[in-house]
């Protein structure tokens, strides 16, 4: 996994687990990406959660948020961040974590 990330441990920009994933492209990722970026891209071509990549994918969390972190960066997938009112997550969104979790 270290080598995965280049030795680091968190994302260049702030990722929240619950944050969602689409892949930014319809095609398949070439082999000039790593089996982990097509994987990732593969898995989101449905909206998941960054926790849901982490554990469909068998990957530490933190691995996973800096290798979606990093295929932002390249335009290879989108992320929804979770609107924060007043620091707490709205309701919707917490129901929509729990229905996801419960699938896994």
């Amino acid at each position: 996994m270290y080598s995965l990330t280049g030795g680091r441990t968190a994302p260049r920009t702030d990722l929240a687990m619950e944050a969602l994933v689409s892949s930014a492209t319809s095609a398949q990722l070439g082999t000039n990406h790593t089996r982990e970026y097509r994987a990732i891209s593969e898995l989101c071509r449905q909206i998941r959660s960054v926790a849901e990549v982490s554990a469909l994918l068998a990957m530490p969390l933190g691995v996973a948020r800096v290798l979606i972190a990093d295929m932002e960066a390249e335009g290879l997938v989108r992320i929804y961040q979770p609107q924060l009112d007043a620091g707490m997550p709205n309701r919707n969104l917490l129901e929509r974590v729990l229905s996801g979790l419960r699938r896994l």
